[in-house]
């Protein structure tokens, strides 16, 4: 019956990967949190990425505020370069 719910490392982190997007299944995450209890490695990855993208998220929605757009001299000197090379 337990069989069925051990999973390896790279399962493990293919499963942790899925669960940041909201894709892993409920028996995904059975199976994952089982995992935890014998690898403690796996655990600290889960962790570590889960803080990684709490990071990321926090500085992507600043990032979306700031508009990066290009000066119209900029860009007609780039259409004038590109219409020398062709």
């Amino acid at each position: 019956m337990f069989k069925n719910l051990k999973i390896t490392c790279d399962e493990a982190t293919t499963i942790c990967d899925k669960n940041q997007y909201g894709e892993a299944s409920i028996l995904e995450l059975i199976k994952l949190n089982i995992h935890f209890i014998r690898c403690r490695i796996c655990a600290l990855y889960t962790k570590q990425n889960m803080r990684l993208t709490s990071f990321y998220k926090g500085y992507s929605k600043s990032c979306k505020e700031i508009k990066h757009c290009m000066s119209l001299e900029d860009k007609n000197q780039l259409k004038k370069v590109l219409e020398e090379r062709n």
